[in-house]
C-alpha cells in the first residue's frame, strides 16, 4: 500500500554541488542540491537559491559560478558550506579548501574536488521559495585520477555522494550496476 506524502521535495536522490562565486571581499561557498543538466546543446545547467541566502546577491552580480562536485572526502566542507554563512566565515579556511584559478571566469574552483563546471548565469527564473539560476556551462575540469585509459569519468576511483531531502542525509553512490 502506498502512503501519500507532502509534495515537497521528493525527487531523490538529489545531487550535491559546492558552487563557488567570487565576492566583494573574499570568495564564498555555498552547498545546493537543487541542481541539475537541462540540455546538452549548449550544455545548461541550473541551480535554485533562496533568495535570502548570502551567496544568491554574489552570484547574482557575479553572473558566473563555478559547480564543485565533491567527493566524499569533502563531507564535512560540504556540511559546514551548507550550514554557515559566508557572511561570517571564510568558508573556503573554515572548509579546508583551497581556491584554484577557473580558466574561463574570475570565480574559484575547488582544488579538493573531483570535477569542476565552470558557469555563467544566463537567466534567473523567480519561482517561489527559490529562484532558478539557468546557466551555460563553458568549460569543465575533471581530475585526472578519477579517468580511465580512455579519458572518462570513471566512478571507482573516487566516491561521490547525494543529499535526501526527505530525511535530510547524505548518502554515498557505490555499485555499477550495469
Amino acid at each position: 500500500m502506498k502512503r501519500e506524502i507532502n509534495p515537497g521535495t521528493v525527487l531523490v536522490p538529489c545531487p550535491v554541488v559546492l558552487l563557488s562565486v567570487e565576492g566583494p571581499e573574499r570568495p564564498n561557498i555555498i552547498t545546493l542540491s537543487w541542481a541539475a543538466n537541462v540540455c546538452s546543446k549548449p550544455p545548461t545547467m541550473v541551480v535554485g537559491i533562496r533568495p535570502e541566502r548570502h551567496s544568491y546577491n554574489l552570484v547574482k552580480d557575479a553572473g558566473e559560478f563555478v559547480l564543485n562536485i565533491p567527493s566524499v572526502d569533502q563531507i564535512d566542507g560540504t556540511v559546514f558550506a551548507g550550514s554557515k554563512s559566508g557572511k561570517n566565515f571564510d568558508k573556503f579556511s573554515e572548509c579546508g579548501f583551497t581556491p584554484i584559478p577557473a580558466s574561463k571566469i574570475k570565480a574559484p574552483m575547488i582544488k579538493e574536488c573531483p570535477i569542476n563546471i565552470e558557469c555563467k548565469t544566463r537567466e534567473i527564473v523567480p519561482l517561489g521559495a527559490h529562484d532558478l539560476f539557468i546557466a551555460e556551462v563553458v568549460t569543465a575540469h575533471i581530475d585526472e585520477s578519477v579517468l580511465d585509459e580512455k579519458g572518462r569519468f570513471d566512478a571507482s576511483k573516487t566516491t561521490l555522494f547525494t543529499y535526501l531531502p526527505l530525511n535530510g542525509q547524505y548518502w554515498a553512490l557505490g555499485e555499477k550496476l550495469q
